[in-house]
């Protein structure tokens, strides 16, 4: 394994896996949220520094390329590395690959440090943090906004607490459940190729929003907008945008 680059191999489990027997997006994003964890520990970079100083990583752009979802009881090996340090935002890389060597998809993601108690944005410099970055080759291009498409149906929900994780809001796996759960209908059978994500602004706990979606052919447009009663000063912003493009 090249230095700098966080590997670990896998078998997925029938609790990995969706009704086709294929890798949960959800659980997919898990695994890469996880390896970035680990790794960041092991670069020196872990809780002591961060979680333990009120401070909390979190995910504002990702990216996905799949070229075949992973299947039931397949082995693995997943890869992930950072790329250089961008002011406010650590780049981060991933692939999985099979047991073969067969490279089955690849991503990409902008993390950003987040201060517990103000839940503003802070700068990594004034508290130490620094990760060197790596080049493999085998990076995909870095995340951007999802293209939107016009609405097509919405719905209101509110955050449970099963869904949230130790930061209090949302968790960034979680929203691909939602997505799939709102397109499903319409993309059963077909094969996921592509992700794009954004989260612009954190859903806390019991926080309510609209869940829009839309379709243009194969790709479909998620978004979601906080309700004003929970944050007045939040009326009308999308909190987050994703796109799930199926072949």
């Amino acid at each position: 394994m090249k230095t700098g680059i966080y590997e670990k191999k896998l078998r997925l489990l029938s609790s990995d896996v969706d009704i086709d027997r294929r890798l949960r997006t959800s659980v997919l994003f898990s695994m890469f949220q996880e390896a970035a964890i680990a790794h960041t520990e092991q670069l020196g970079m872990g809780r002591e520094k961060t979680l333990d100083k009120g401070l909390l990583w979190i995910v504002t752009l990702q990216s996905l390329e799949i070229d075949r979802m992973p299947c039931y009881d397949e082995d693995l090996v997943l890869r992930s590395w950072p790329g250089d340090t961008m002011h406010l935002l650590f780049p981060r890389y991933y692939s999985m690959e099979s047991a073969d060597g067969e490279t089955l998809l690849r991503a990409s993601s902008l993390w950003s440090l987040l201060d517990a108690e103000t839940r503003g944005i802070v700068f990594p410099e004034k508290h130490g943090i620094a990760i060197k970055g790596v080049k493999t080759g085998d990076e995909i291009a870095l995340p951007s906004a999802p293209r939107s498409i016009p609405a097509s149906a919405s719905r209101e929900l509110t955050v449970p607490y099963s869904m949230t994780d130790l930061n209090g809001h949302l968790n960034n796996t979680r929203y691909f459940d939602l997505a799939e759960d709102a397109v499903y209908e319409e993309s059963r059978g077909l094969a996921l190729r592509s992700v794009k994500a954004e989260f612009s602004r954190e859903i806390r706990l019991g926080e309510t929003f609209t869940l829009s979606t839309g379709r243009d052919g194969g790709r479909f447009y998620i978004s979601g907008i906080k309700n004003a009663a929970d944050s007045p000063s939040a009326r009308g912003e999308v909190c987050f945008r994703m796109s799930l493009e199926y072949a």
